[in-house]
């Protein structure tokens, strides 16, 4: 089984664009993303320097770009459904497609969820508009390496910080105001390593609602299909099964977690057996070295390397229908909506307790934090499977909280042997 996998911010460097424009057509194609992003691709691509996409207005649509149309020279075809790439998505033949924060909307292109016109829009709105979110404040990020993870993840909380990536393989950001960052280093986890990184703020926490809100108005107008193959989603690793929740999911992202090692873990659940990554690569390819050990990968970086890509797709690609959502994972994830201390709902014990039957927005709990209780709701009818967290944890905003199973199945899908007449 194959994955296809696009990176996100941060992948970039100066002049990786340049090879590619080598081969026919992908000028025309970058130059028509380039309006639709408003800036201008190929120069960030090929001449412009570290400091100058390091931008994240700039460096967005840049990676976006580059994922799709790099995917539509793999193919032997361009994408689906516009002027920058038209044609089958099933044309890119994978079994499975997962993007890391930005990525996640050329994977979607991938999947055949949207066409590239649509991504290229959405992903300017979603720079420019994180980018002005980032300015209105001192807000910043610090890699987090090594060291016992949930210790780690307590730390992060007791400082009133977001775990904003959790990367896996021992990599997590932390994300929040400068002040408590600062105040963070000075009190580090045992055993880890602090990394402050070079970026305009804190991206994927409560600091980037301003930039969900501009992404919604943008996303309204935007006309998405259910996925062609197996899509995973940053938020919990969960398989996406159709294209309305996927847009609902990108657009909360950029305020949300991004939780890498989970859509990795789903990727071990679901039989993986070789990752190809889109350039600029060498980001999750390096993740999945440890995180998935035995798991052939190829980090797209230059098109000489397109043919052994080919080769391995030939290879790994599923035997079966190459789109089947036969094995998705079926459960999904409850997170914590802030950092703080968790408190059990009364009756925890038999109404919330595993196995039980859930309704929709039923009090699973709240949490505690010095700005007040923020309340944990069921936001589908459901099974609890299992609580990972216990009354007085501390807990980080976006750490899972409670595994369920969606009354129906995730998204209202319903497994094939559960349908009437299977």
């Amino acid at each position: 089984m194959l994955i296809i996998t696009a990176p996100g911010q941060g992948a970039q460097t100066p002049g990786f664009l340049a090879p590619w424009l080598e081969l026919p057509g992908i000028a025309e194609r970058l130059g028509t993303a380039s309006e639709l992003a408003g800036c201008d691709l190929i120069r960030f691509g090929t001449t412009a320097s570290a400091d100058e996409i390091k931008d994240t207005a700039v460096a967005q649509p840049l990676l976006v770009a580059a994922a799709i149309v790099a995917a539509s020279a793999l193919s032997g075809s361009a994408l689906a459904g516009s002027a920058l790439a038209g044609g089958d998505p099933g044309d890119v033949h994978a079994d499975a497609a997962a993007g890391h924060s930005v990525g996640e909307l050329a994977a979607g292109v991938i999947a055949g969820v949207l066409a590239a016109d649509d991504a290229m829009r959405l992903v300017g709105v979603r720079g420019t508009a994180m980018a002005a979110a980032a300015a209105a404040g001192p807000t910043g990020m610090t890699a987090v390496l090594g060291g016992d993870h949930e210790a780690v993840l307590a730390a992060i909380a007791r400082h009133g910080l977001t775990p904003a990536n959790v990367n896996g393989a021992g990599q997590i950001v932390a994300a929040g105001t400068l002040t408590e960052l600062a105040a963070f280093a000075a009190d580090p986890p045992a055993g880890a390593r602090l990394r402050p990184l070079q970026v305009a703020g804190a991206f994927h926490t409560r600091h980037m609602a301003p930039a969900v809100a501009a992404l919604r108005d943008a996303a309204a107008g935007v006309t998405v299909t259910d996925p062609a193959m197996t899509l995973l989603s940053d938020s919990d690793g969960a398989a996406v099964t159709t294209g309305k929740e996927w847009l609902e999911r990108i657009v909360a992202q950029v305020a949300a977690p991004v939780r890498w090692d989970l859509c990795m873990q789903t990727m071990a659940d679901l039989g993986v057996t070789a990752l190809i990554e889109l350039p600029p690569a060498g980001t999750l390819t390096g993740l999945a070295r440890r995180a998935l050990p035995g798991v052939a990968q190829l980090a797209i970086k230059t098109p000489d390397q397109l043919d052994a890509a080919r080769d391995l797709i030939e290879e790994h690609l599923a035997d079966s229908d190459r789109h089947s959502h036969g094995h998705l994972p079926e459960w999904r994830l409850i997170v914590a909506p802030t950092s703080g201390t968790f408190r059990s709902p009364p009756g925890r014990g038999d109404a919330a307790s595993t196995g039980a039957a859930v309704a929709l927005t039923a009090d699973l709990g709240t949490v505690v934090a010095r700005s007040g209780e923020r309340a944990v709701a069921a936001p589908w009818p459901a099974e609890i499977i299992e609580w990972l967290v216990e009354e007085g944890d501390p807990v980080s905003e976006g750490q899972p909280l409670v595994r369920v199973q969606p009354e129906g199945g995730p998204g209202g899908w319903v497994p094939p042997d559960r349908r009437e007449g299977a």
